[in-house]
């Protein structure tokens, strides 16, 4: 018998939920868990560590070749809370990815949509649907739902990144394929741009026709040349200590993917962030700089290549001496799209959510 079996307080009662549970049937009565007060937190805040993660990546890169049955290595992050599913919250997948000198990592797509944060080395190419696109330190590389993408890697040095997907959704919806391609080719040269930049790549310009029929950024790479120029000037204007920008899709407006959000933070020297609470789950990784970060009731000192994860509902508050660049991936737009949005300011009072 799955169904969980409830004792009664007399022989009656006991006997109902025996015949309950037979037929697969449960009291509502007795679930203490579905309507909580708060979201339960089945992820928790975690930090892993660069310091602890790139040495076991470079082991994987040495022990582990690529080739098909596996297509990338990749070390998943896998929460403490999520009951051992390699999982960093509850609707995405997070991990860092690498690739070694000379090598490429085969085409193939899935209806799970993964965004590509550069971390280190340059002069790898990821193509999407065909389209080359050169990776430096910085760059967000978008690979959406459906999307055929593969990696290759013609320089002498090593590559990392960071890779979040909405996976972990995609899996609860049983909404889950993935498809291999053929063998990977040779891209030739490393281009100099990506087509996607050459047609959507200028601010407030755009083809009148031609962006695809998609639900997502038909520009497939941003450059933090570009983000690190407008945080700059951001700051330049004002006096506050923090400066936020969000990747946006520069035909529809809106977030780069339909169930995920990217930002770049910068804080000054001796600045902090409180960014209250929230539904839905964020992943945050330090680019440059350090700083201390508080989650709930777990506190982070984190470095360049760290990442955190911040669970639904969880206080998070942010603060540096020496200055720091952070990018963060989140599932907001999946919870503004069902209205499960809510949003507590810090120190605000309990009923300040809308």
């Amino acid at each position: 018998m799955a169904t969980t079996r409830f004792q009664g307080e007399n022989p009656e009662l006991d006997g109902l939920y025996g015949d309950l549970a037979e037929a697969d049937l449960q009291p509502l009565w007795l679930q203490e868990r579905l309507l909580t007060a708060a979201p339960p937190q089945r992820s928790v805040p975690f930090c892993w560590k660069a310091k602890d993660v790139y040495p076991l990546a470079e082991r994987a890169r040495r022990l582990v070749p690529i080739e098909r049955g596996g297509d990338r290595r990749v070390l998943m992050f896998s929460n403490p809370g999520m009951g051992g599913w390699c999982m960093a919250t509850s609707t995405m997948s997070a991990a860092i990815q690498i690739l070694g000198p000379g090598e490429i990592a085969p085409a193939h797509r899935h209806t799970a949509a993964a965004i590509r944060f550069i971390l280190e080395g340059s002069g790898a190419v990821t193509l999407v649907d065909g389209d080359a696109i050169p990776m430096i330190p910085g760059d967000l590389v978008l690979t959406p739902n459906w999307t055929w993408h593969e990696h290759h890697n013609p320089t002498d040095e090593r590559v990392l990144w960071l890779d979040v997907l909405d996976l972990a959704l995609v899996i609860w919806l049983d909404a889950m394929f993935f498809e291999p391609g053929p063998d990977a080719p040779d891209p030739g040269p490393s281009p100099s741009g990506s087509t996607s930049e050459r047609r959507f790549g200028r601010s407030g310009i755009v083809p009148v026709s031609g962006a695809g029929g998609g639900a997502y950024s038909p520009l497939f790479v941003y450059r933090w040349s570009d983000v690190d120029a407008v945080l700059d000037d951001i700051l330049g204007g004002i006096a506050a200590h923090h400066a936020s920008v969000r990747y946006s899709d520069p035909v529809r407006g809106g977030d780069v993917m339909p169930t995920l959000r990217c930002e770049a933070h910068r804080l000054r020297p001796g600045g902090a962030a409180d960014f209250g609470r929230a539904t839905g789950s964020a992943m945050w990784t330090v680019f440059t700089g350090e700083g201390v970060a508080s989650v709930g009731d777990s506190t982070f000192e984190v470095e360049p290549g760290d990442t955190y994860v911040v669970p639904s509902w969880c206080p998070h508050r942010l603060e540096t001496a020496a200055g720091a660049d952070l990018f963060t991936v989140g599932d907001a737009p999946t919870f503004e799209a069902l209205g499960l949005m809510r949003r507590r300011p810090p120190d605000a009072g309990e009923r300040s959510e809308r």
